[in-house]
């Protein structure tokens, strides 16, 4: 039975178990529960702290997880990304009073507040910058504020609470996070519950992202009509019984469907968003 740590609250917590019930797969009803058994799809889910996920699957004692990036680097844990799901995205970038710095060089001889230390601690050293860390729990704004460090680093998603606070991001970004999905260092990469896992994940990826669009348009023109609606290997091409035309079935972008619309008008074609797509398996 795969076992498959999940997070059990925070920004990651929804979304994951959205993403998992659009997968297919049972979840639990009540935010208490710390395990359930998904018995028809041979899966036991585990709900964790979201910054402890990467350390239980680095021991081998669950096969997977889904948390941060970021707390995958943070941890230091021997475990690896294996799959971007899309959601929870956010920046982590330092910040600091206006004026403080203008770029991560700036930093040296500082101190500097995260509840990221394993990332920012990184960060410092790749850049060859000789700062001091100081790790806190929680929110990290109110650092500068009491004297603490003069320079924070944290997960910017909006920038508000950070601007409440008086203070502004500075130099380039530290890394981008979003969700992800990881296994242990080294692991069998084919073991086939693993794979199968993913291509669910994988199909759900498919299914936000595209619709599906129906077109007919002429012989002549099939050529440039394909070339705006590629689909993902092909699209799926029919002839009709008037003679010189052809229906045309491709998967295209949903936020590029009406645009692509127009183009097809352009070239003669006649073309409908037939539905979203629910399911797709790759």
């Amino acid at each position: 039975m795969l076992r498959i740590a999940v997070p059990n609250k925070g920004s990651l917590s929804g979304p994951a178990g959205e993403m998992l019930h659009e997968a297919g797969y049972q979840q639990r009803r009540e935010s208490k529960e710390l395990r359930i058994v998904d018995p028809t799809n041979e899966v036991e889910f585990f709900y964790l702290r979201p910054r402890d996920i990467a350390i239980y699957v680095s021991s081998g004692r669950l096969d997977i997880g889904i948390t941060g990036r970021d707390l995958l680097i943070d941890s230091g844990a021997d475990a690896e990304e294996i799959l971007p799901l899309g959601f929870a995205r956010s920046t982590f970038r330092f910040a600091g009073k206006p004026g403080t710095a203008n770029a991560v060089t700036d930093l040296k001889g500082r101190t500097v507040a995260t509840s990221y230390e394993g990332i920012v601690a990184a960060h410092l050293a790749e850049q060859g910058v000789d700062a001091s860390v100081v790790h806190l729990d929680g929110a990290v704004e109110t650092a500068i504020e009491l004297g603490v460090a003069e320079v924070i680093a944290d997960v910017v998603e909006t920038g508000t609470s950070l601007r409440n606070a008086g203070l502004e991001v500075f130099g380039e970004p530290i890394m981008k996070s979003e969700a992800v999905v990881i296994r242990r260092a080294g692991a069998d990469a084919d073991e086939p519950k693993v794979q199968q896992f993913l291509r669910r994940l994988q199909g759900v990826l498919v299914a936000r992202t595209y619709v599906m669009m129906d077109y007919d348009c002429r012989v002549e023109q099939l050529e440039k009509a394909v070339a705006l609606t590629p689909g993902l290997e092909s699209p799926t091409v029919s002839p009709l019984h008037n003679e010189g035309w052809v229906a045309v079935r491709a998967m295209v972008p949903a936020k590029e469907a009406q645009r692509i619309m127009d183009d097809l008008y352009e070239i003669g074609a006649r073309a409908i968003l037939t539905t979203a797509i629910h399911a797709c398996r790759l």
